[in-house]
């Protein structure tokens, strides 16, 4: 997951309980400061009748037009001691000029005159009102809650796009960085301490890389010309001391097998060479190719050997298959490939190669048994290795196709290795819409 992603989340969850939090305090505050404005309206309402009760005063209608209202009665001094003198309830009441029954907020006031009796006294005004507020009050805390964290997650992440600017600068130049290829300069200007710091950081590496990389250079083609020197010398002499007629037949066959030793140590000595070179990513001219006419070019070098041994060979033809890679690493891929399907076949066995738009299918005939396809691409893998061979072809092939951005795998199916070369899904789907 992006680290935006992360921050978004977590400012998200946390701004969600702040703000939560904050509207049921707002809420309860707001309901309770209208509760308390209702409460005082009653006590001034209750107060102005107990005055006139008191001084002996004309009371009002007990329906005064507004639906406020209010009921006197005298109580007995066992009900005044027992109830409390001032009590506030929600309830039920009949409102007189509506002719119809509303939910109210009821005050109950018990007071004693001048000459000792006691009354009860219940004022009374609608809540229609305050239930309207209270749901207008609910509607807004909730369109500000959500106005609040969009409002503030949205600055957030355009304060974290802005501050971060710079490391995604970086990031794009570091995956666009090719060692051992022409590369843009870091163009990163910022204020900020620690992205200068991993400006510097990023550019010392990537310079100390580019020394390694000559120098792995510099040393492989040094190993490549004083190894491959000797062994050829040594191959010279043997096949030289081996036209000697007076040579027994024993000195020879132990000749002969010296002479396929160094065939096959120089064998591997190349394909090490070519595998250490893919890792290094010395490779880096690339083109378009052609692979359809790339694999016909080298499949005829190979028709005198598949017929020695009766192996019909096939190549089907759907579409073109292009591909932007080195055409050396191509070569290699395909003659790679095309000696896997040679030495793993049998007699009178065949191999047919389908060609797509994208990708290359190489189909044939050998063990009734399906490989293991998660060690097969392993170097020196050992499942079915023939005579002579060095267990780095399958290793190369994938070397290859993980530095081209290409996709192989394997599979048995109908009786058939199947060992196929594709594009990524993504170029599949473009070439699609293309």
């Amino acid at each position: 997951m992006k680290l935006i992603y992360y921050i978004i989340l977590r400012i998200t969850l946390a701004l969600t309980l702040i703000l939560t939090v904050w509207a049921v305090f707002f809420y309860v505050t707001m309901i309770d400061e209208v509760n308390d404005e209702v409460d005082d309206s009653l006590e001034d309402y209750s107060e102005t009748i107990i005055i006139r009760a008191l001084a002996g005063e004309e009371l009002p209608s007990e329906n005064n037009g507004s639906n406020n209202q209010y009921y006197l009665t005298e109580v007995s001094k066992e009900y005044a001691e027992n109830h409390d003198d001032i009590q506030y309830r929600d309830s039920m009441v009949y409102i007189v000029e509506k002719g119809e029954t509303e939910p109210a907020r009821i005050l109950t006031t018990i007071f004693k005159n001048d000459e000792g009796r006691y009354y009860e006294l219940t004022v009374s005004t609608p809540s229609i009102e305050k239930d309207d507020l209270r749901d207008a009050i609910q509607v807004w805390v909730i369109f500000l809650y959500l106005a609040l964290l969009l409002c503030i997650i949205t600055i957030s992440v355009w304060v974290f796009y802005r501050n971060m600017r710079p490391l995604y600068i970086l990031l794009h130049w570091m995956d666009s960085y090719q060692t051992g290829k022409k590369n843009e300069p870091l163009k990163n200007n910022t204020r900020i301490t620690e992205f200068r710091k991993l400006n510097d950081a990023a550019t010392r590496y990537t310079g100390r890389m580019e020394q390694i990389f000559e120098q792995q250079k510099q040393f492989i083609g040094n190993a490549s010309h004083e190894i491959q020197t000797p062994l050829a010398i040594c191959r010279n002499r043997l096949e030289m001391l081996m036209e000697d007629d007076s040579l027994s037949e024993n000195q020879l066959e132990e000749l002969m097998k010296t002479h396929q030793t160094l065939e096959y140590i120089t064998k591997l000595n190349k394909s090490l060479l070519l595998l250490t070179k893919i890792d290094n990513g010395q490779f880096t001219d690339t083109k378009s190719l052609d692979l359809n006419m790339l694999l016909k070019q080298y499949l005829e070098d190979y028709r005198e050997v598949y017929d020695y041994r009766n192996i019909e060979v096939k190549v089907i033809e759907q579409d073109t298959f292009h591909v932007t890679m080195n055409e050396s690493l191509a070569v290699a891929l395909l003659t790679n490939l095309l000696k896997n399907a040679f030495v793993h076949n049998i007699d009178k066995g065949h191999i047919r190669i389908i060609i797509t738009q994208n990708g290359i299918t190489f189909r044939n005939t050998g063990v009734g048994y399906s490989l293991d396809k998660e060690h097969i691409f392993e170097r020196f893998y050992q499942g079915n290795k023939k005579e002579g061979s060095t267990g780095l072809g399958l290793a190369i092939a994938d070397s290859i196709c993980r530095l081209q951005h290409l996709n192989i795998g394997y599979y048995f199916e109908q009786g058939e290795h199947c060992f196929e070369i594709s594009l990524p899904q993504r170029t599949q789907s473009t070439r699609k819409e293309e």
